[in-house]
């Protein structure tokens, strides 16, 4: 028995189907970013770094889903281009904190308005309700799994 395209999509493994699904949403979002100069990751930083608070690079390494070195590539390089600044921890000198700077906090509003829109478009691909029902199936899922 031969299998054609639509059979093999159908018949996909549970971890297969996961990991397509991601793979897609990922490059939407990284397609929409890059029409704005930026990666996913950075945007992932920059997102939990919106606080105003600073973070150690391990909080936000488990936040932006990084390695250690990958993220500290990511941060050298925004901290090249002026969207992040490294303070040594007041309360610990031996840390060191990364806080978003002015420009970067500005180049979120615009990262966060493109994967915005994209998610818009990605939610009325999938139809609203069907969009719904995913989020709240992954998020069980990642509490039973994950935690």
């Amino acid at each position: 028995m031969t299998t054609t395209p639509a059979t093999a999509v159908s018949d996909l493994d549970f971890a297969r189907a996961l990991t397509l699904v991601e793979r897609s949403v990922v490059s939407r979002l990284g397609e929409a970013l890059k029409a704005e100069g930026a990666t996913l990751e950075e945007w992932r930083v920059l997102s939990f770094l919106g606080d105003g608070a600073g973070h150690a690079m391990t909080e936000i390494a488990e936040f932006a889903l990084l390695s250690a070195p990958t993220l500290t590539k990511v941060v050298d390089r925004m901290v090249s281009l002026n969207l992040v600044l490294r303070r040594v921890d007041d309360a610990d000198r031996r840390r060191v904190l990364v806080f978003a700077s002015e420009r970067g906090n500005e180049a979120l509003g615009r990262w966060t308005a493109a994967v915005e829109q994209e998610q818009e478009s990605i939610v009325t691909a999938l139809g609203g309700e069907e969009a719904a029902l995913l989020r709240t199936l992954l998020q069980r899922a990642w509490r039973r799994l994950g935690s």
